[in-house]
Protein backbone atom coordinates (compact mmCIF):
# COMPACT_ATOMS: atom_id res chain seq x y z
CA UNK A 1 0.00 0.00 0.00
CA UNK A 2 1.17 3.65 -0.53
CA UNK A 3 0.34 7.25 -0.31
CA UNK A 4 0.32 9.57 -2.44
CA UNK A 5 2.50 12.71 -2.22
CA UNK A 6 0.00 15.18 -1.66
CA UNK A 7 1.89 17.88 -4.41
CA UNK A 8 2.66 15.29 -7.19
CA UNK A 9 0.37 12.23 -7.46
CA UNK A 10 3.64 10.77 -9.48
CA UNK A 11 5.62 10.51 -5.89
CA UNK A 12 4.26 8.11 -3.16
CA UNK A 13 5.26 6.73 -0.17
CA UNK A 14 6.11 3.12 0.33
CA UNK A 15 4.69 1.08 3.25
CA UNK A 16 7.10 0.28 5.79
CA UNK A 17 9.22 3.59 4.35
CA UNK A 18 9.51 6.75 6.03
CA UNK A 19 10.28 9.46 3.38
CA UNK A 20 8.47 10.36 0.30
CA UNK A 21 9.83 7.82 -2.45
CA UNK A 22 9.62 8.16 -6.08
CA UNK A 23 10.16 5.09 -8.83
CA UNK A 24 12.60 5.51 -11.49
CA UNK A 25 12.73 2.78 -14.04
CA UNK A 26 16.17 3.17 -14.06
CA UNK A 27 17.16 3.35 -10.52
CA UNK A 28 13.92 2.33 -8.91
CA UNK A 29 12.95 3.91 -5.49
CA UNK A 30 14.98 7.31 -4.48
CA UNK A 31 14.29 10.27 -1.70
CA UNK A 32 12.12 12.78 -3.65
CA UNK A 33 13.00 15.77 -1.31
CA UNK A 34 9.84 18.66 -1.16
CA UNK A 35 10.40 22.03 -1.15
CA UNK A 36 7.45 23.08 1.16
CA UNK A 37 8.77 26.57 1.57
CA UNK A 38 9.09 27.42 -2.01
CA UNK A 39 6.43 30.42 -1.71
CA UNK A 40 7.35 31.59 1.64
CA UNK A 41 7.74 35.29 2.08
CA UNK A 42 9.59 36.46 5.14
CA UNK A 43 7.56 39.41 6.76
CA UNK A 44 9.28 42.45 7.59
CA UNK A 45 10.24 43.17 11.36
CA UNK A 46 9.79 39.91 11.91
CA UNK A 47 12.93 39.85 14.27
CA UNK A 48 11.31 42.67 16.25
CA UNK A 49 8.32 40.72 16.45
CA UNK A 50 10.14 37.62 17.89
CA UNK A 51 11.57 39.86 20.19
CA UNK A 52 8.38 41.37 21.56
CA UNK A 53 6.57 37.48 21.64
CA UNK A 54 10.10 36.76 24.08
CA UNK A 55 9.36 39.38 26.03
CA UNK A 56 5.99 39.09 26.60
CA UNK A 57 6.62 35.17 27.53
CA UNK A 58 9.74 35.75 29.73
CA UNK A 59 7.15 38.66 31.73
CA UNK A 60 4.25 36.00 31.90
CA UNK A 61 6.81 33.38 33.35
CA UNK A 62 8.31 35.48 35.73
CA UNK A 63 5.21 36.45 37.11
CA UNK A 64 4.43 32.90 37.71
CA UNK A 65 7.65 32.53 39.14
CA UNK A 66 7.47 35.18 41.85
CA UNK A 67 4.99 32.28 43.79
CA UNK A 68 7.65 30.10 43.54
CA UNK A 69 10.91 31.63 44.35
CA UNK A 70 9.42 33.50 46.99
CA UNK A 71 7.22 30.87 48.72
CA UNK A 72 9.09 30.45 51.49
CA UNK A 73 8.21 34.03 52.08
CA UNK A 74 4.09 32.72 51.83
CA UNK A 75 4.88 29.97 53.80
CA UNK A 76 5.35 32.18 56.76
CA UNK A 77 3.14 34.82 56.07
CA UNK A 78 0.57 32.56 56.34
CA UNK A 79 1.48 29.58 57.67
CA UNK A 80 1.25 27.15 54.89
CA UNK A 81 3.13 23.74 53.53
CA UNK A 82 4.31 21.78 50.46
CA UNK A 83 0.44 20.90 50.00
CA UNK A 84 -0.25 24.61 49.67
CA UNK A 85 2.15 24.92 47.23
CA UNK A 86 1.03 21.83 45.21
CA UNK A 87 -2.05 23.87 45.24
CA UNK A 88 -0.79 27.09 44.19
CA UNK A 89 1.54 25.54 41.12
CA UNK A 90 -1.28 23.90 39.90
CA UNK A 91 -3.94 27.07 39.83
CA UNK A 92 -1.47 28.24 36.76
CA UNK A 93 -2.48 24.83 34.68
CA UNK A 94 -6.27 24.93 35.63
CA UNK A 95 -5.88 28.68 34.52
CA UNK A 96 -4.16 27.31 31.32
CA UNK A 97 -6.27 24.41 30.37
CA UNK A 98 -9.66 26.43 31.22
CA UNK A 99 -9.01 29.96 29.80
CA UNK A 100 -6.09 29.07 27.32
CA UNK A 101 -8.80 27.80 24.57
CA UNK A 102 -11.01 30.85 25.54
CA UNK A 103 -8.12 33.70 24.54
CA UNK A 104 -7.54 31.49 21.86
CA UNK A 105 -11.01 32.21 20.37
CA UNK A 106 -10.75 35.62 21.19
CA UNK A 107 -7.69 36.23 19.47
CA UNK A 108 -9.06 34.96 16.27
CA UNK A 109 -12.18 36.83 16.70
CA UNK A 110 -10.54 40.36 17.59
CA UNK A 111 -6.75 39.74 16.52
CA UNK A 112 -4.05 38.19 17.79
CA UNK A 113 -2.32 41.58 18.57
CA UNK A 114 -5.21 43.18 20.63
CA UNK A 115 -5.46 40.31 22.69
CA UNK A 116 -1.90 40.38 23.40
CA UNK A 117 -2.02 43.32 24.67
CA UNK A 118 -4.68 42.92 26.98
CA UNK A 119 -3.51 39.26 28.51
CA UNK A 120 0.01 39.80 28.97
CA UNK A 121 -0.26 44.05 29.34
CA UNK A 122 -3.58 45.27 30.78
CA UNK A 123 -3.92 42.09 32.81
CA UNK A 124 -0.48 42.79 35.07
CA UNK A 125 -3.26 45.19 37.18
CA UNK A 126 -4.01 42.17 38.81
CA UNK A 127 -0.44 40.46 39.59
CA UNK A 128 -0.02 43.84 41.54
CA UNK A 129 -2.96 43.64 43.42
CA UNK A 130 -1.83 39.85 44.87
CA UNK A 131 0.80 42.31 46.42
CA UNK A 132 -2.07 43.03 48.84
CA UNK A 133 -3.09 39.76 50.22
CA UNK A 134 -4.16 39.70 53.55
CA UNK A 135 -5.06 35.60 53.80
CA UNK A 136 -4.23 32.67 51.96
CA UNK A 137 -7.68 32.72 50.81
CA UNK A 138 -7.31 36.12 48.99
CA UNK A 139 -3.99 35.58 47.47
CA UNK A 140 -4.98 32.27 46.05
CA UNK A 141 -8.08 34.59 44.60
CA UNK A 142 -5.74 37.33 43.42
CA UNK A 143 -3.01 35.13 42.25
CA UNK A 144 -5.68 33.05 40.64
CA UNK A 145 -7.30 35.81 38.10
CA UNK A 146 -4.18 37.38 37.54
CA UNK A 147 -2.95 33.31 36.14
CA UNK A 148 -5.98 33.84 33.74
CA UNK A 149 -4.83 36.66 31.87
CA UNK A 150 -0.69 35.18 31.86
CA UNK A 151 -1.57 31.86 30.68
CA UNK A 152 -2.66 33.13 27.55
CA UNK A 153 0.56 34.43 25.46
CA UNK A 154 1.83 30.80 24.59
CA UNK A 155 -0.86 29.71 23.17
CA UNK A 156 -1.38 32.61 20.82
CA UNK A 157 2.60 33.47 20.11
CA UNK A 158 2.90 29.54 19.32
CA UNK A 159 0.40 30.48 16.51
CA UNK A 160 1.42 33.58 15.62
CA UNK A 161 5.27 32.08 14.60
CA UNK A 162 4.01 29.80 12.23
CA UNK A 163 3.16 32.88 9.94
CA UNK A 164 6.93 34.64 10.49
CA UNK A 165 9.04 31.90 9.61
CA UNK A 166 9.07 29.27 7.26
CA UNK A 167 8.44 25.44 8.04
CA UNK A 168 12.54 24.38 7.66
CA UNK A 169 12.77 27.42 10.55
CA UNK A 170 10.19 26.08 12.90
CA UNK A 171 13.01 25.04 15.62
CA UNK A 172 14.47 28.50 14.70
CA UNK A 173 11.30 30.31 15.32
CA UNK A 174 10.44 28.27 19.00
CA UNK A 175 13.88 28.68 20.02
CA UNK A 176 14.50 32.34 19.53
CA UNK A 177 11.39 33.67 21.12
CA UNK A 178 12.09 31.19 24.11
CA UNK A 179 15.96 31.99 24.02
CA UNK A 180 14.96 35.73 24.47
CA UNK A 181 12.18 34.60 27.34
CA UNK A 182 15.15 33.10 29.24
CA UNK A 183 17.36 35.94 28.43
CA UNK A 184 15.12 38.61 30.36
CA UNK A 185 14.04 35.86 33.05
CA UNK A 186 17.69 35.61 33.64
CA UNK A 187 17.90 39.41 34.16
CA UNK A 188 14.98 39.71 35.67
CA UNK A 189 15.24 36.99 38.68
CA UNK A 190 18.20 37.79 40.24
CA UNK A 191 17.22 41.56 40.73
CA UNK A 192 14.18 40.18 42.47
CA UNK A 193 16.31 37.56 44.35
CA UNK A 194 17.61 41.19 46.30
CA UNK A 195 14.37 40.70 48.19
CA UNK A 196 14.48 37.57 49.79
CA UNK A 197 16.11 39.29 52.75
CA UNK A 198 13.24 41.17 53.53
CA UNK A 199 10.10 39.04 55.11
CA UNK A 200 7.67 41.46 52.42
CA UNK A 201 10.14 41.14 49.53
CA UNK A 202 7.04 39.01 47.76
CA UNK A 203 4.87 41.68 47.69
CA UNK A 204 7.32 44.01 46.32
CA UNK A 205 8.12 41.63 43.59
CA UNK A 206 4.21 40.98 42.66
CA UNK A 207 4.27 44.86 42.24
CA UNK A 208 7.45 45.54 40.39
CA UNK A 209 6.07 42.32 37.75
CA UNK A 210 2.64 44.21 37.38
CA UNK A 211 4.19 47.11 36.05
CA UNK A 212 6.46 45.36 33.86
CA UNK A 213 3.48 43.55 32.47
CA UNK A 214 2.36 46.83 31.25
CA UNK A 215 5.65 47.20 29.49
CA UNK A 216 5.34 44.30 27.41
CA UNK A 217 2.32 44.89 26.53
CA UNK A 218 3.19 47.82 25.17
CA UNK A 219 6.11 46.66 22.99
CA UNK A 220 3.43 44.01 21.56
CA UNK A 221 1.66 47.17 19.96
CA UNK A 222 4.69 48.58 18.54
CA UNK A 223 6.29 45.95 17.36
CA UNK A 224 4.06 42.45 16.33
CA UNK A 225 2.45 42.95 12.78
CA UNK A 226 -0.59 40.05 12.20
CA UNK A 227 -0.04 38.27 8.71
CA UNK A 228 -2.71 39.49 6.04
CA UNK A 229 -5.77 38.08 6.14
CA UNK A 230 -7.38 36.98 2.52
CA UNK A 231 -11.17 37.58 3.67
CA UNK A 232 -12.72 40.47 5.35
CA UNK A 233 -12.79 38.74 8.91
CA UNK A 234 -10.16 36.11 10.57
CA UNK A 235 -12.78 33.74 10.32
CA UNK A 236 -13.06 33.80 6.32
CA UNK A 237 -9.35 33.28 5.94
CA UNK A 238 -8.06 29.51 5.30
CA UNK A 239 -5.08 30.30 6.21
CA UNK A 240 -5.38 32.01 9.82
CA UNK A 241 -5.88 28.83 11.79
CA UNK A 242 -8.20 30.07 14.04
CA UNK A 243 -9.74 27.95 17.41
CA UNK A 244 -12.57 26.08 17.13
CA UNK A 245 -14.15 23.43 18.96
CA UNK A 246 -15.51 21.45 16.36
CA UNK A 247 -12.00 21.42 14.48
CA UNK A 248 -10.72 19.07 18.06
CA UNK A 249 -11.75 15.66 16.86
CA UNK A 250 -10.13 16.22 13.44
CA UNK A 251 -6.80 16.81 15.58
CA UNK A 252 -7.49 13.36 16.49
CA UNK A 253 -7.30 11.69 13.24
CA UNK A 254 -3.73 12.79 12.58
CA UNK A 255 -1.55 9.77 14.72
CA UNK A 256 1.14 11.95 15.97
CA UNK A 257 -1.51 14.39 17.50
CA UNK A 258 -3.28 11.44 19.04
CA UNK A 259 0.06 10.02 20.07
CA UNK A 260 1.13 13.12 21.83
CA UNK A 261 -1.62 13.26 24.40
CA UNK A 262 -0.11 10.02 26.47
CA UNK A 263 3.26 11.05 26.18
CA UNK A 264 2.52 14.66 28.00
CA UNK A 265 1.45 12.36 31.18
CA UNK A 266 5.49 12.10 31.08
CA UNK A 267 6.48 15.26 30.25
CA UNK A 268 6.77 16.63 34.01
CA UNK A 269 9.04 19.28 34.02
CA UNK A 270 6.79 21.60 34.73
CA UNK A 271 5.86 20.04 38.40
CA UNK A 272 9.17 20.14 39.36
CA UNK A 273 9.84 24.39 38.13
CA UNK A 274 6.57 24.42 40.82
CA UNK A 275 8.92 22.88 43.74
CA UNK A 276 12.69 23.56 42.88
CA UNK A 277 12.53 27.00 44.59
CA UNK A 278 10.99 25.82 47.76
CA UNK A 279 14.04 22.31 47.67
CA UNK A 280 16.80 25.24 47.22
CA UNK A 281 15.63 27.63 49.92
CA UNK A 282 13.98 25.00 52.70
CA UNK A 283 15.14 21.86 51.88
CA UNK A 284 18.87 22.18 50.96
CA UNK A 285 18.78 25.46 53.03
CA UNK A 286 20.17 27.74 50.60
CA UNK A 287 17.93 30.76 51.54
CA UNK A 288 15.38 32.53 49.32
CA UNK A 289 18.11 35.05 47.90
CA UNK A 290 20.47 31.86 46.63
CA UNK A 291 17.46 29.70 45.42
CA UNK A 292 17.24 32.85 43.30
CA UNK A 293 20.26 33.09 41.95
CA UNK A 294 20.31 29.28 41.54
CA UNK A 295 16.95 30.45 39.22
CA UNK A 296 19.25 32.18 37.69
CA UNK A 297 21.70 30.07 36.91
CA UNK A 298 18.88 27.61 35.84
CA UNK A 299 17.70 30.32 33.48
CA UNK A 300 20.76 30.96 31.74
CA UNK A 301 21.34 27.44 30.86
CA UNK A 302 17.70 27.44 29.57
CA UNK A 303 18.76 30.36 27.75
CA UNK A 304 21.25 28.84 25.61
CA UNK A 305 18.79 25.48 25.46
CA UNK A 306 16.30 27.35 23.46
CA UNK A 307 18.45 28.96 21.02
CA UNK A 308 20.54 25.31 20.99
CA UNK A 309 17.64 23.10 20.77
CA UNK A 310 15.89 25.19 17.69
CA UNK A 311 19.73 24.38 16.13
CA UNK A 312 19.89 21.11 16.91
CA UNK A 313 16.50 20.59 16.10
CA UNK A 314 16.73 21.79 12.56
CA UNK A 315 20.20 20.25 11.99
CA UNK A 316 18.92 16.90 13.32
CA UNK A 317 16.22 16.86 10.18
CA UNK A 318 18.82 17.77 7.68
CA UNK A 319 20.88 14.92 8.91
CA UNK A 320 18.17 12.46 9.59
CA UNK A 321 15.21 13.22 7.68
CA UNK A 322 11.84 13.29 9.51
CA UNK A 323 13.53 10.92 12.20
CA UNK A 324 16.08 13.77 13.24
CA UNK A 325 13.56 15.61 15.74
CA UNK A 326 12.67 12.35 17.26
CA UNK A 327 16.18 11.29 17.28
CA UNK A 328 16.85 14.27 19.39
CA UNK A 329 14.38 14.19 21.83
CA UNK A 330 14.93 10.70 22.99
CA UNK A 331 18.66 12.13 23.81
CA UNK A 332 17.61 14.67 25.44
CA UNK A 333 15.16 13.08 27.52
CA UNK A 334 17.54 10.67 28.57
CA UNK A 335 19.75 13.85 29.44
CA UNK A 336 17.04 15.70 31.51
CA UNK A 337 15.89 12.34 33.68
CA UNK A 338 20.10 11.91 34.29
CA UNK A 339 20.57 15.49 35.37
CA UNK A 340 17.56 15.63 37.39
CA UNK A 341 18.68 12.62 39.37
CA UNK A 342 22.07 14.61 39.62
CA UNK A 343 20.53 17.90 40.77
CA UNK A 344 18.04 16.55 43.81
CA UNK A 345 19.52 13.47 44.89
CA UNK A 346 23.13 13.94 45.40
CA UNK A 347 24.39 16.50 48.01
CA UNK A 348 26.65 19.47 46.42
CA UNK A 349 28.07 22.90 48.14
CA UNK A 350 26.64 25.96 46.89
CA UNK A 351 29.62 26.79 44.11
CA UNK A 352 29.39 23.37 42.44
CA UNK A 353 25.65 23.28 42.65
CA UNK A 354 24.68 26.33 41.00
CA UNK A 355 26.94 24.70 38.16
CA UNK A 356 25.11 21.95 38.32
CA UNK A 357 21.90 23.89 38.38
CA UNK A 358 23.15 25.57 35.10
CA UNK A 359 23.78 22.63 33.31
CA UNK A 360 20.03 21.13 34.27
CA UNK A 361 18.58 24.31 33.01
CA UNK A 362 21.31 23.71 29.42
CA UNK A 363 19.48 20.56 28.97
CA UNK A 364 15.87 21.89 29.68
CA UNK A 365 14.51 23.47 26.13
CA UNK A 366 16.05 21.14 23.72
CA UNK A 367 13.00 19.37 23.58
CA UNK A 368 10.71 21.30 22.83
CA UNK A 369 11.94 24.07 21.33
CA UNK A 370 13.83 21.43 18.81
CA UNK A 371 11.12 18.71 18.78
CA UNK A 372 7.90 18.59 20.06
CA UNK A 373 6.80 22.44 18.92
CA UNK A 374 8.17 22.31 15.36
CA UNK A 375 6.58 18.39 15.00
CA UNK A 376 3.22 19.75 16.26
CA UNK A 377 3.25 22.40 13.44
CA UNK A 378 4.31 20.31 10.95
CA UNK A 379 2.29 17.87 10.81
CA UNK A 380 -0.99 20.36 12.09
CA UNK A 381 -3.14 21.42 8.87
CA UNK A 382 -2.78 25.55 8.78
CA UNK A 383 -6.31 25.67 9.24
CA UNK A 384 -5.78 23.25 13.14
CA UNK A 385 -2.80 25.02 14.06
CA UNK A 386 -4.43 27.44 16.98
CA UNK A 387 -6.50 24.68 18.07
CA UNK A 388 -3.93 21.83 17.79
CA UNK A 389 -1.60 24.22 20.27
CA UNK A 390 -4.46 25.29 22.35
CA UNK A 391 -5.97 22.11 22.69
CA UNK A 392 -2.63 19.73 23.62
CA UNK A 393 -0.78 22.60 25.61
CA UNK A 394 -3.24 24.92 27.51
CA UNK A 395 -6.06 21.94 27.74
CA UNK A 396 -4.48 18.63 27.99
CA UNK A 397 -0.79 19.64 29.16
CA UNK A 398 -2.88 22.16 31.89
CA UNK A 399 -5.20 19.25 33.34
CA UNK A 400 -2.05 16.29 33.41
CA UNK A 401 0.24 19.09 34.77
CA UNK A 402 -2.39 20.49 37.25
CA UNK A 403 -3.63 16.94 38.95
CA UNK A 404 -0.18 16.50 39.57
CA UNK A 405 1.40 19.05 41.12
CA UNK A 406 -1.57 18.37 43.36
CA UNK A 407 -0.66 15.40 43.88
CA UNK A 408 3.08 15.71 44.41
CA UNK A 409 2.33 18.35 46.76
CA UNK A 410 0.41 16.20 48.91
CA UNK A 411 2.53 13.11 48.62
CA UNK A 412 5.88 15.11 49.56
CA UNK A 413 4.23 15.70 52.53
CA UNK A 414 4.51 12.05 54.01
CA UNK A 415 8.20 10.62 51.47
CA UNK A 416 9.78 14.30 51.23
CA UNK A 417 10.23 16.21 48.22
CA UNK A 418 13.47 14.69 47.63
CA UNK A 419 11.74 11.82 46.91
CA UNK A 420 8.86 12.89 45.14
CA UNK A 421 10.80 13.98 42.29
CA UNK A 422 12.86 10.90 42.07
CA UNK A 423 9.89 9.12 41.63
CA UNK A 424 7.40 11.55 39.07
CA UNK A 425 10.06 13.95 37.79
CA UNK A 426 13.14 11.51 36.80
CA UNK A 427 11.88 8.09 35.84
CA UNK A 428 9.03 9.61 33.67
CA UNK A 429 11.38 11.31 31.45
CA UNK A 430 13.49 7.44 31.56
CA UNK A 431 10.03 6.45 30.10
CA UNK A 432 9.61 8.78 27.24
CA UNK A 433 12.28 8.30 26.07
CA UNK A 434 11.12 4.74 25.48
CA UNK A 435 7.64 5.98 24.29
CA UNK A 436 9.36 8.67 21.60
CA UNK A 437 9.45 5.17 19.50
CA UNK A 438 6.07 5.28 18.23
CA UNK A 439 6.73 8.78 16.47
CA UNK A 440 9.03 6.69 13.90
CA UNK A 441 6.07 5.17 12.31
CA UNK A 442 3.61 7.28 12.32
CA UNK A 443 5.32 11.17 12.30
CA UNK A 444 7.22 10.99 8.59
CA UNK A 445 3.85 10.15 7.15
CA UNK A 446 1.75 13.24 8.74
CA UNK A 447 4.40 15.34 7.35
CA UNK A 448 3.90 14.17 3.87
CA UNK A 449 0.42 14.06 4.41
CA UNK A 450 -0.11 18.08 6.03
CA UNK A 451 -0.75 19.57 2.55
CA UNK A 452 -3.10 16.89 1.73
CA UNK A 453 -5.07 17.24 5.19
CA UNK A 454 -5.36 21.25 4.57
CA UNK A 455 -6.42 20.49 0.88
CA UNK A 456 -9.29 18.42 2.83
CA UNK A 457 -10.20 21.16 5.20
CA UNK A 458 -10.65 23.28 2.75
CA UNK A 459 -12.81 21.23 1.01
CA UNK A 460 -14.55 20.42 3.99
CA UNK A 461 -14.09 16.78 3.67
CA UNK A 462 -11.42 15.88 6.59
Amino acid sequence: MTTQHPDDLAVTQVRGQDDLVAVSPNLGAGYVPVDEDADFVPPKGRGAASFALGTSMAIDNSEGGVSKTFFPQMMTAFHVGNAELGLINSLSMFARMIFGPGWAIAADKFGRKKILFIVTGLWGIWTAATAFAQSWNQLLILYGISLIGTVASEPITNGLLGSLYKKSERGKAFGTVRGTSSMLGMAITPLLGQLGDNPNGWRYAMVIMGVLSLVSGILILIFVKEPERHGDKIADDPDAGIFKWADVPKLFKIPTVAATVPMLFLITSMVLFGFMGKFWANDLGFGVKNAAYLYTAFQAGAMISAFLGGFLGDWFQRKFGHKGRIILFQLYAVAFAVMTYVAFQIKFGFGPYMAIVFVLGLVFSVGFSGCVLPMISSVTPKQLSATGFAVLFSLCQGLITAGMSIFVGKISVGMGLQQAILFFVTIPYLLNAIYWFVYYRIYPKDVAMQGERTRLIEQGIF
